[in-house]
């Protein structure tokens, strides 16, 4: 059950957020949308519902147990093996059986048959959750949870579940014991929500329509413009999709009371590689700094050891999304431009004008992306030549306008505008009255109640008229 769906807008929602209303206090609240968090879950994932469970229950009895004797490792060090070992088995496993078992074949040690293994959606958000968890009550940064339907509530929680952000509990522990539901706060969750849900479903969702049939193409067919396209298409799909999930996400926590931290920040305006990710998926990249590469030294020792600890932290960014070398090349495309931008390329970087720099980064970000969208390396790489002018395709019997209708065509214009911030600069000249002075409050929120309306009801109409939706994070 995905936020665009018609059973979570009209009927799993509206039950919730009602059976939370009519709870009156914080604990009835969390029993509320615990019960609804595990049913969430268990309506895509059924069984595996219990792999959720078996990961609460190893990090809230390890909590306790760094609470008992505070200062001690073993407890830590059994739930992150646990919790890596469950993640390594549901997502890895076919992976390393594939790319390792003709090499120990080779040596005389073959490995045994791997199964298919069904990875649980949102398994890589939950687990994370789980070691956020106990290595927070490790480092004294946040107290053992006694309540385990506390820790439950905190690692199954439906808004972030499935597609993030990756909440830390340091940032909602007291919230989970205290939060008030207060108007402003439901109304401000609800706009949230409603932007989240008309980014994926009237942008995401269109401009898929784009990027799925050229990047189906055969081998060396598509000439660069159509390959271009392609992969803008896909940038704005993935981009539009994901932070359209997070708004969501977001918003669905402030109707319950919750404050989530950002998780987007207009990243294909950024200057720099180093500047996207403090703009793109800024809990996943605070993770990853905080519990790995600040504790494998950072950038507090040689020049040496700071690449390669970058290269190590995108590695295993590449592939927490994936399960595929695509992934990995992606991960160290990104880590092999933060190392050149430490190395010399950031100065010059900040000498050059922003439009320039601005093209740099988009550049190294949607050829990255190429390898993101396809597992086959070989067909990556010849995009990427197509690209770049070398394989000229053909454009006799491919081109743009085959791939364009009227409706992806305004979602693909309105997906770059609203990448590259022109709506907000838009917005700042519209709240410019002709007097000179500003709009009042009260005009300023009738637009936008009356535009909120309208998006709604065009989700509506989508959401009613097609059953297209992609959901790209089962990999994650």
């Amino acid at each position: 059950m995905v936020f665009s769906s018609p059973v979570f807008l009209f009927l799993f929602l509206p039950l919730t957020l009602l059976a939370v209303l009519l709870a009156r206090s914080t604990g009835a609240r969390n029993t509320v949308l615990l019960i609804a968090s595990l049913l969430f879950y268990a309506w895509g994932e059924g069984v595996y519902l219990l792999l959720m469970l078996a990961t609460i229950l190893v990090n809230h009895l390890a909590g306790l147990a760094l609470a008992r004797w505070p200062g001690h490792r073993g407890p830590l060090v059994a739930a992150v093996v646990l919790d890596l070992g469950a993640l390594a088995w549901f997502k890895y496993a076919g992976f390393l059986a594939d790319s390792f078992g003709p090499i120990f074949a080779a040596l005389g040690m073959p490995l045994p048959p791997v199964e298919a293994v069904h990875l649980p959606i949102g398994v890589s958000f939950f687990i994370f959750q789980g070691i956020s968890y106990v290595v927070d009550v490790y480092r004294g940064q946040a107290e053992a949870q006694r309540n385990p339907g506390a820790v439950a509530l905190y690692i199954s929680l439906f808004p972030q579940l499935i597609a993030g952000p990756i909440v830390r509990y340091r940032d909602v522990a007291r919230q989970i014991a205290d939060r008030v539901m207060a108007i402003p706060l439901f109304a401000s969750g609800v706009r949230r929500f409603v932007i989240g849900l008309a980014k994926k479903v009237l942008i995401a969702d269109q401009v898929a329509r784009i990027a799925d049939p050229i990047f189906a193409l055969p081998m060396d067919v598509a000439p660069p413009a159509v390959a271009w396209l392609g992969v803008v298409a896909y940038a704005l799909q993935i981009y539009f999709d994901f932070s359209g999930y997070s708004d969501m996400a977001i918003g669905l926590g402030r109707m319950f009371g919750f404050h989530f931290l950002e998780n987007f920040d207009r990243p294909y305006i950024a200057r720099s590689v180093r500047e996207f990710w403090r703009r793109w998926h800024i809990s996943l990249g605070t993770w990853f700094r905080d519990y790995l590469y600040i504790p494998l030294g950072g950038n507090r020792g040689s020049g040496a050891r700071t690449y390669f600890n970058l290269l190590i932290v995108f590695f295993l960014t590449g592939l927490w999304h994936g399960a595929s070398w695509n992934f990995v090349i992606w991960g160290l495309l990104h880590g092999a431009a933060m190392v050149l931008e430490r190395i010399g390329l950031g100065r010059i970087l900040s000498r050059l004008p922003s439009p320039i720099t601005q093209v740099y980064t988009l550049f190294i970000v949607l050829i990255a992306w190429v390898f993101f969208r396809m597992p086959d390396l070989t067909k990556a790489w010849h995009f990427v030549l197509t690209m770049l002018g070398v394989l000229p395709g053909d454009s006799d019997l491919y081109f743009p306008d085959l791939y364009l209708s009227n409706a992806t065509l305004l979602a693909l214009c309105l997906g770059v505008l609203g990448a590259l911030n022109v709506h907000e600069m838009m917005a700042r000249w519209l709240r410019i009255a002709p007097s000179g002075g500003t709009l009042r409050p009260g005009i300023r929120g009738a637009f936008e109640t009356v535009g909120l309306g309208l998006l709604l009801i065009l989700v509506a109409m989508q959401v009613a008229s097609t059953t297209y939706s992609p959901f790209i994070y089962f990999r994650f």
